[in-house]
């Protein structure tokens, strides 16, 4: 009789505010980093998109060979889904020529589709619930997938509805809390609200980067530049994961204690 594989050890964070922190700085920065690379004459846009596929590969291949949830090569991972993520959407955009409205539709729809084959095939979407190959996979093709949409969504708002980058993030501020107010006091489903915050925190994000880095003529914000804002940014995200980084070898230490007292005791 075949055995049945043994179910991998979790793979992703625990849900806390430290996590929604890092996952906007991941937001904010692959946005600016992305636009700074991508619209770079030096550069070129196809070579940046095969430079950016070529990180996202690699960060996976990391990520997926790990054994255990590993804070600096998941948020490694992330950050490259956030920079390859935009410059998906922005492919489709700038070079394809296809209208904001319409990518993002394309995107809610391929994101819908990856949401019910998970389901279908696994009846859970819950991120507490990594525990195999299959779900890991369909959990970095819904996080490659709703950065993608993100950005779509978010020059939607600022661009063909006029909004601009600042009034933007206050409307994506807005629908954030929708989840976290059904969460908290209307017993909104839990994985719902997880998924529906997920997604907005690319779009808030990137509009926040946006209004901060995006030079004129294009740029209705304060104009500081790409390569300064992802320069920031970056020094932010790596701060927060250090910090993250701290507390689960902290953690770590804590549940070993035990363990080694007992086999000292042996």
């Amino acid at each position: 009789m075949r055995k049945r594989p043994a179910a991998m050890a979790m793979k992703v964070p625990e849900i806390a505010l430290i996590f929604w922190i890092a996952k906007l700085c991941t937001t904010g920065f692959g946005e600016s980093f992305s636009d700074y690379v991508f619209f770079n004459d030096y550069i070129g846009q196809h070579a940046a998109m095969l430079m950016g596929l070529g990180l996202l590969l690699v960060c996976l291949a990391v990520q997926f060979a790990t054994t255990k949830y590993t804070p600096w090569v998941y948020w490694l991972a992330v950050t490259a889904v956030s920079i390859f993520g935009t410059m998906s959407a922005d492919f489709l955009n700038k070079d394809l020529g296809m209208p904001l409205y319409a990518s993002t539709l394309m995107l809610v729809a391929v994101q819908a589709a990856v949401f019910t084959a998970w389901y279908a095939t696994q009846r859970t979407l819950d991120v507490h619930s990594i525990n195999n190959r299959l779900r890991e996979l369909f959990y970095w093709l819904t996080v490659l997938f709703t950065f993608a949409l993100g950005t779509a969504a978010g020059d939607f708002a600022a661009v063909t509805l006029g909004l601009g980058t600042l009034a933007s993030s206050f409307v994506f501020l807005g629908i954030i809390l929708i989840p976290a107010a059904g969460y908290r006091w209307f017993r909104l489903n839990e994985v719902l609200a997880f998924w529906f915050a997920y997604t907005i925190t690319r779009p808030l994000g990137a509009s926040v980067a946006d209004w901060l880095s995006v030079p004129a003529p294009y740029g209705d914000g304060l104009q500081w530049g790409t390569g300064p804002i992802s320069l920031v940014l970056g020094i932010l995200l790596v701060a927060v994961v250090g910090m993250i980084g701290s507390r689960h070898r902290r953690a770590d230490s804590v549940e070993a204690a035990p363990m080694e007292a007992a086999a000292e005791e042996r």
